[in-house]
């Protein structure tokens, strides 16, 4: 359920009146959330589509999260997840999510990498049907480095995690989601979160999808978020929800199928 502060929020002029307002919003949203795994876990669902949060009112509810990611991991048991924005013409999973730029490079480990690389490749092949995922790991630095002349990552982490998945990469931002688009690539892994999301919504804006994979159930929701600024104006494009259910059915539909051969 997409829901956020009307009437102003906290710190605006609402006060305190705007505190609750945040903080009631964050429990219904948190709370559909909850009701959500509650029916999968019942065999009621097969697939879960959530609409935008605001995060700012989970938070305030209690709902101690950076996202619907990590809270879905914690509800459903999953021991590690990662985030792909995906559309009919580009796919790109998240190493790191919402954090400050200089807290995501200090944890992008070649551990990180490979674990979600491996997550990557796991589940592209069991939800989407690709026996060989061909995957590219996207730089963090101008031309992936240089050769560390502009920076080290990719020889001390990025490179050795390819090696170890087998995969091509660091490649230079600038032209890696360019080949995938051409169709060199089923998947960019993308090594922080706004690089990878631009890629997506230059590419496929209002057609993409987040998808949680490493969840033991389906789950996806829009490439955006709750847009405040238009709520109540009956302006708001429903396309990118739109293709959430879809790919939502689309992935329950499949795994129905492979269960029952």
């Amino acid at each position: 359920m997409g829901v956020g502060p009307w009437g102003g929020g906290a710190g605006e002029s609402g006060g305190r009146a705007g505190e609750d307002a945040l903080a009631a919003a964050g429990r219904l949203a948190g709370r559909a959330v909850e009701e959500a795994v509650r029916l999968w876990r019942a065999g009621r669902v097969d697939a879960i589509v959530t609409a935008p949060a605001d995060k700012r009112a989970l938070n305030a509810a209690g709902f101690r999260y950076p996202g619907h990611t990590e809270l879905l991991r914690d509800l459903t048991g999953a021991s590690r997840v990662a985030m792909m924005l995906a559309s009919d013409r580009l796919r790109v999973v998240l190493i790191t999510t919402h954090l400050p730029l200089r807290d995501a490079l200090a944890i992008l480990t070649p551990e990180r990498v490979v674990e979600v690389g491996g997550i990557a490749r796991r589940y592209l092949t069991e939800w989407f049907g690709l026996a060989e995922p061909r995957l590219a790991l996207c730089a963090v630095n101008p031309h992936a480095g240089e050769g560390g002349l502009f920076g080290h990552e990719e020889e001390r982490s990025l490179g050795p995690a390819a090696r170890t998945l087998g995969i091509a990469g660091p490649l230079p931002a600038d032209t890696v989601f360019v080949r995938a688009l051409k169709g060199e690539f089923d998947a960019v892994l993308a090594p922080y979160h706004d690089v990878g999301m631009t890629a997506i919504k230059v590419a496929s804006f209002g057609r993409g999808v987040n998808v949680t994979l490493g969840l033991p159930v389906p789950r996806t929701s829009p490439d955006h978020g709750t847009a405040m600024d238009i709520a109540g104006k009956g302006i708001a494009d429903p396309s990118s929800m739109q293709e959430a259910i879809k790919v939502a059915a689309g992935i329950a539909l499949r795994l129905h199928r492979e269960a029952v051969k």
